[in-house]
């Protein structure tokens, strides 16, 4: 999971043609709406667990083909509340990607489990479940798949995988709003999953936000209390909760948006051929889609050994990328006083040092895309 604008290919200031993703652009094509989803809740007086959120809870549980949504503050509450609600903690190991945002490993660690990473599919960028079962031990209680750039993992065989070996799989959905594998969508894959609302996505409020969405009664009963200060009745607390909850405003503009996904995805995916189309004959690693995967594009991502003077000349064109990330996670910071600090991950480490983002987003067009993939054959002859 991840924010979608935290490595800019832009200097400070300086204005581009082809921006990576205009997000005023975005919100002002839904603007009067948005405007009425506010006064919506002005006039409500209610601001938290009311009507709107409650509306957007089921019409997004149904969007996913589940009986279940629980909104909350982010994404990365979503994972972390999962993890909990499952009952995972000290002493235990999930499976994450090596490849992914620090947002997927930071959940496993906030619950005192340790992130076991496995190296991603070099086609996909998910992770390879070729790999996954050598990395499962007696103490690995789940595996936490990320619908990478908009596109699914492969699912059947990570849940077949999971029935074998008595494990849960939670779907880092983040990136992947409204994406099928095999005709069900992300958010119906798993036991449960957590969708990121950051205003980037697919799917993005004004502000932060997220869901989970699952199947299991029980476990979204649980949920529903451990995102409220553990409390399903004022002032009655069943458990150590936390205060965690998709607001009213948020949960409004998010109603705004969601009947516009599919087409949004749609205009996305045009995008997306366009790109392959027009870069299939140059040195540039480009995506590749899964059998019975039709992703969202989320993020067109490619790959080229040459990525700073790649992504240098594009903004000299005036066409802004972002990286998609630059660091792998087992070499941030954050994890230097692990176990987990340096361990063998050739792909994650490669992908880390090549990967660049091109422009992608509701508002781009057919045009500007031509444009950007124009510059780009420019370049690569001079690399």
């Amino acid at each position: 999971m991840t924010p979608d604008m935290t490595q800019a290919g832009t200097r400070p200031h300086q204005p581009t043609m082809i921006e990576f993703l205009n997000l005023k652009e975005v919100n002002q094509t839904h603007l009067p709406q948005l405007r009425e989803a506010i006064e919506r809740v002005l006039q409500s007086g209610r601001y938290l667990l009311g009507a709107e959120t409650e509306a957007f809870e089921a019409e997004f549980a149904q969007y996913c083909g589940v009986p279940h949504c629980i909104g909350v503050g982010n994404g990365l509450d979503a994972l972390h509340l999962i993890l909990r609600a499952m009952d995972i903690g000290p002493g235990d190991e999930v499976i994450v990607p090596g490849h992914t945002f620090v947002a997927t490993w930071l959940a496993v660690s906030q619950v005192g489990a340790a992130p076991v990473p496995v190296e991603p599919d070099p086609h996909t960028c998910n992770i390879d479940p070729d790999r996954i079962e050598a990395a499962i031990t007696p103490r690995t209680r789940a595996l936490m798949p990320v619908h990478l750039y908009g596109q699914t993992a492969d699912m059947s065989r990570i849940r077949a995988i999971a029935d074998r070996h008595q494990l849960k799989v939670i779907e880092d959905a983040a990136q992947a709003h409204g994406a099928t594998h095999h005709g069900r969508r992300a958010g119906n894959l798993g036991d449960a999953a957590a969708f990121s609302f950051y205003p980037g996505k697919n799917l993005g409020a004004l502000g932060d936000g997220g869901a989970i969405t699952t199947s299991d009664t029980a476990l979204a009963d649980k949920l529903r209390k451990l995102r409220n200060y553990g409390s399903a009745i004022r002032y009655q607390h069943d458990m150590q909760g936390v205060n965690s909850r998709l607001d009213e405003i948020q949960a409004a503009m998010l109603r705004v948006k969601l009947p516009h996904l599919d087409r949004d995805n749609a205009h996305r995916a045009e995008i997306a051929a366009q790109y392959l189309h027009d870069l299939n004959d140059t040195p540039l690693v480009l995506p590749q889609v899964a059998a019975g995967n039709v992703p969202v594009w989320h993020l067109f991502v490619v790959r080229h050994p040459e990525r700073a003077a790649l992504q240098a000349q594009l903004q000299e064109r005036g066409i802004g990328t972002l990286i998609h990330y630059p660091t792998a996670v087992h070499r941030q910071l954050a994890y230097q006083h692990t176990a987990l600090a340096r361990p063998p991950a050739p792909l994650s480490e490669a992908m880390a040092a090549q990967v660049l983002s091109l422009p992608m987003g509701p508002t781009l067009s057919l045009v500007q895309a031509r444009q950007v993939t124009a510059a780009l054959k420019e370049i690569l002859q001079t690399l």
